[in-house]
C-alpha cells in the first residue's frame, strides 16, 4: 500500500483538489471522522498529506462522487491557468440563451448542474445539451463522475457588450420592480460627493464586495443548512440626476 508523501507534487495537487471538493460538499473534519471511523486528528493529518495512502485518498474522493482519475484530471489544470476574462465569442454565445448564461454562472459559483436541475426542474436532455454547449465553448470541463468545473476564474468581470445587454433585457427590470418597502427586501442607499479618483475607488470596493459575497456563499454551502434559496445581489454606482430635487425646491419656493 503506497504512502503518499508531502513531497510528491502530483499527489499534493490531487489532495488540494480533494480538499476543495470536500469543502464544497459540506464534509467537515467531524463529519469525515464519523463517516470513515477514525479520529479527527487522523483526518487532519491525512488532509495535510501525512500518512495518506492511495486507498484512503480514493475513499475520501468517493465521498464527493469522484475517482482518482477525476482528481488527477483536475490537478492537471492549476487554478492559475484559469482564464480571467471571457472572449467576445464566449459572451456572444452565452448571451444567446438566458438559461445557458444562468447555468454557467451557477457552475462558476460552485453549484453543480444536478442541484440546478433539481431546483428548476430542468429535463435531463435540456441539461445535457446545455453542458455540451458550455464544454464546446471551453467554459467548463466535465469529469467522469458527472461533476463539472469552470475553466474561467470566478472573479472575472463581464467587460463586453453581449452579457451586459442580456442583463439589460432580462435582469434589470427584476430589481427595478422590487417593492423596496417590503420587509423581505434588503437594501442600502447612500449619497456621496466624489472625485473621479474617488469613484474609481468606490468601484473597486464594489468589486471587493462581490468577492466577499462569493466567499460567503462558499461558507454557507459548507454549513450544510437544510434549505438555501436563490437570491440576487446588485451593486450600482451612477451619477445622480438632480432634477427631481431642484423641482421640489421650486415647489417649496412657490
Amino acid at each position: 500500500m503506497r504512502i503518499m508523501t508531502r513531497y510528491d507534487s502530483s499527489a499534493s495537487a490531487m489532495l488540494s483538489v480533494l480538499r476543495r471538493h470536500l469543502r464544497k460538499d459540506g464534509w467537515t473534519i467531524l463529519r469525515l471522522s464519523q463517516e470513515i471511523g477514525v479520529g479527527e486528528a487522523t483526518i487532519k493529518r491525512w488532509l495535510a498529506g501525512k500518512g495518506l495512502t492511495i486507498d484512503r485518498l480514493e475513499a475520501m474522493a468517493r465521498l464527493c462522487g469522484m475517482v482518482l482519475g477525476d482528481l488527477a484530471r483536475e490537478a492537471e489544470d492549476a487554478p492559475g491557468e484559469l482564464a480571467h476574462e471571457l472572449t467576445l465569442a464566449q459572451e456572444k454565445a452565452l448571451s444567446s440563451n438566458i438559461f445557458l448564461s444562468f447555468l454557467f454562472m451557477t457552475i462558476l459559483n460552485g453549484v453543480q448542474p444536478a442541484e440546478t436541475a433539481t431546483d428548476f426542474a430542468v429535463p435531463a436532455r435540456t441539461m445535457e445539451a446545455a453542458l455540451a454547449r458550455l464544454e464546446r465553448l471551453a467554459l467548463i470541463d466535465r469529469l467522469r463522475s458527472g461533476k463539472v468545473r469552470p475553466l474561467i476564474d470566478r472573479t472575472m468581470v463581464f467587460r463586453k457588450q453581449p452579457l451586459r445587454a442580456l442583463f439589460e433585457q432580462h435582469m434589470k427590470q427584476v430589481f427595478f420592480e422590487l417593492d423596496y418597502s417590503a420587509p423581505e427586501t434588503t437594501y442600502i442607499s447612500e449619497v456621496v460627493k466624489l472625485s473621479r479618483a474617488g469613484q474609481v475607488q468606490l468601484a473597486d470596493l464594489m468589486e471587493q464586495f462581490r468577492v466577499q459575497v462569493q466567499a460567503l456563499a462558499d461558507r454557507d454551502a459548507e454549513g450544510a443548512a437544510p434549505t438555501r434559496e436563490w437570491v440576487g445581489v446588485l451593486s450600482v454606482m451612477r451619477r445622480l440626476d438632480l432634477s427631481p430635487m431642484l423641482e421640489a425646491q421650486d415647489e417649496l419656493a412657490g
